[in-house]
């Protein structure tokens, strides 16, 4: 007897169902030849912050899973990875312009660990967000992790900071604090209303109060916080910036220069809209609407 062959997702059951009825009046065309347009509505925009983080392959740090970088906070049962950022999704249109300049200022690097690595696409090729940062990578302890959200999204509410617009000023290279990383970045002009420090002066003043250590603001020659800290208010245009690609190694003063000096094409004219804040406490990301 011959063997039929039945999909994975066939059961017994569905074997004896009668054939379904199809109806003519649906076709995948009409009578003029176009597609019926899709009735299914776009994702909304909470659905990315489901899978904002990658699933952990390993409970220790193991840089030859995540291509040589290190874990800038260690794992520690309690301790909960904080950070506070704007977000950007770039359109297809923009991730190629993103993407042209990337390649252009990875040829001008020479050496296995000076290699420029994209942040435009994940290593299944999904597009992944960009970000502004408006804290560093910092540590709340598990009991700290509401009172911190409620003290937060407080400052939001009392500030009247409202959506806001962003255009890039130039291209540049900064590290991280540990200097294990170098990223190529999209430096940001100042948005209408100073939104940019009136938003890093409510992140500073929110985790100040958990003894966390501000972004780009002085902090006191002690490696470690005593108490609350008082955030200072200041200019701090020339820090914010968008990082599209990194590197292991720092580059040469000379490819430096050749990579600062690519034309930006389309994207000096591009507006990036901010309208809300995420706060990601773990594998947890809040948006707070502006």
């Amino acid at each position: 007897m011959a063997l039929v062959q039945y999909s994975d997702s066939e059961s017994d059951s569905e074997q004896e169902a009668p054939p379904r009825k199809i109806n003519k009046q649906s076709k995948s065309n009409d009578d003029t030849g176009r597609k019926p347009a899709s009735s299914l509505p776009p994702l909304p925009a909470s659905f990315h912050d489901l899978y904002a983080s990658s699933i952990r392959v390993s409970v220790r740090d193991d840089p030859s899973l995540h291509g040589g970088r290190k874990r800038a906070i260690p794992h520690v049962e309690g301790n909960w990875p904080t950070h506070i950022y704007l977000e950007w999704c770039p359109s297809k249109e923009e991730l190629t312009i993103l993407s042209g300049i990337i390649t252009q200022a990875g040829n001008t690097l020479h050496g296995e660990q000076a290699k420029l690595n994209s942040f435009l696409y994940s290593d299944l090729g999904a597009r992944l967000p960009l970000h502004i940062s408006l804290s560093r990578p910092v540590v709340l302890r598990t009991e700290e992790r509401q009172p911190f959200m409620e003290a937060f999204e407080a400052a939001l509410g009392s500030s009247d900071i409202s959506p806001f617009d962003v255009q890039v000023e130039s291209l540049d290279w900064v590290s991280n604090f540990e200097k294990t990383r170098w990223f190529y970045v999209l430096r940001a002009k100042r948005p209408e209303n100073d939104s940019l420090n009136r938003l890093l002066h409510i992140s500073n003043r929110s985790l100040s109060l958990f003894g966390q250590p501000p972004l780009y603001e002085p902090v006191s020659n002690s490696s470690k916080l005593d108490g609350p800290q008082t955030a200072l208010v200041g200019d701090y245009t020339g820090c914010f910036h968008i990082s599209i690609a990194w590197s292991l190694a720092e580059p040469l003063s000379e490819e430096k220069e050749r990579m600062a000096s690519i034309d930006l094409g389309e994207l000096s004219a591009l507006k990036i809209r901010f309208d809300c804040v995420k706060a990601k406490i773990g594998n947890n990301v809040s948006s707070i609407p502006l």
